[in-house]
């Protein structure tokens, strides 16, 4: 009687579970459906080619181009992991294996909450703080991508410490002992041994990096200038991806809409390839 209350309250469980996943399933579904069906009918009528080959963004004169704002995101998105990786990977190795305990104890907290700030002070600090310097010493407008590059390398910072910390945590203890066995000073097996087997989650951690920075909206806006045209240099405005939504849904209708819907699209297809990457990245050392 006792196992089959049990087996029933298993059987229960199992069958919550399945709900709540189908449940967040089924809310990818009608995004995805939705962002489709709104986006699609500009897309027949002008053909996909005039959206990411065009140069010139004015909705209100049918010119849909979106090819500045893409090449915007990737500007920005390069320019943070360029920043952020080694920052990111070094702070990882240094709190996997080298810092003390108690100061990793101190540090790591301080890292998660980088994680917990809004985006929206992030935004503030590089509106008040950086763009005014860029623009003092490099000269005006200070609103670039630079701008946006270093606040995004902050923002994705708790994402590749993080996952890279626990891949390198994961390397077997084995790999290191015999690798110090063998005569190789702690650095050496740092390099040559632990990093190059906890690949697989630092290169995860990278892409999941990459993806945040793709993604983020608020900040960008705040620091990168917004300006649909293509940046001459590193210190020049730029609009991205996301910004171009957020800043003209408030006001956008009929084809206007439309094309902020291609935007999504656009915008989706690309994190979708960054989820194909984590999933074809090599599972252990070797592969």
């Amino acid at each position: 009687m006792i196992r089959q209350r049990f087996k029933f309250k298993e059987e229960y469980i199992k069958w919550l579970l399945f709900c709540c996943a189908s449940i967040a399933i089924a809310v990818i579904i009608l995004i995805t459906y939705f962002i489709l069906k709104e986006g699609f009918p500009l897309i027949k009528k002008t053909g996909i080619l005039h959206f990411v080959g065009g140069h010139i963004w004015h909705p209100l004169d049918g010119s849909f181009g979106l090819l500045p704002m893409i090449a915007g995101s990737i500007y920005v998105t390069l320019g943070s992991l360029i920043l952020g990786v080694p920052l990111g990977l070094f702070t990882a190795v240094f709190l996997a294996e080298i810092a003390p305990k108690k100061a990793a104890e101190i540090f790591r907290p301080c890292i998660h909450l980088l994680a917990g700030i809004p985006s929206v002070i992030y935004g503030f600090y590089g509106l008040i703080v950086l763009v005014p310097l860029l623009r003092r010493y490099f000269g005006p407008p200070g609103f670039s991508i630079t701008a946006a590059s270093i606040i995004l390398a902050i923002m994705i910072l708790p994402t590749i410490i993080n996952i890279s910390e626990d891949a390198i945590r994961s390397v077997p203890k084995e790999y290191k002992e015999g690798s110090l066995a063998l005569g190789a000073t702690h650095w050496y097996t740092v390099r040559f041994v632990i990093i190059p087997a906890a690949r697989s989650g630092i290169i995860t951690s990278v892409i999941l990096g990459m993806g945040r920075a793709l993604g983020e909206t608020m900040a960008v806006i705040m620091v990168a200038g917004n300006v649909a045209a293509f940046p001459k240099s590193i210190f020049d405005p730029v609009r991205t991806l996301t910004g171009n939504i957020a800043i003209e849904m408030g006001y956008a209708v009929g084809d206007h809409q439309r094309a902020l819907f291609v935007t999504g699209i656009i915008l989706f297809i690309m994190i979708m390839v960054l989820n194909f990457m984590v999933n074809l990245r090599p599972k252990r050392a070797g592969e």
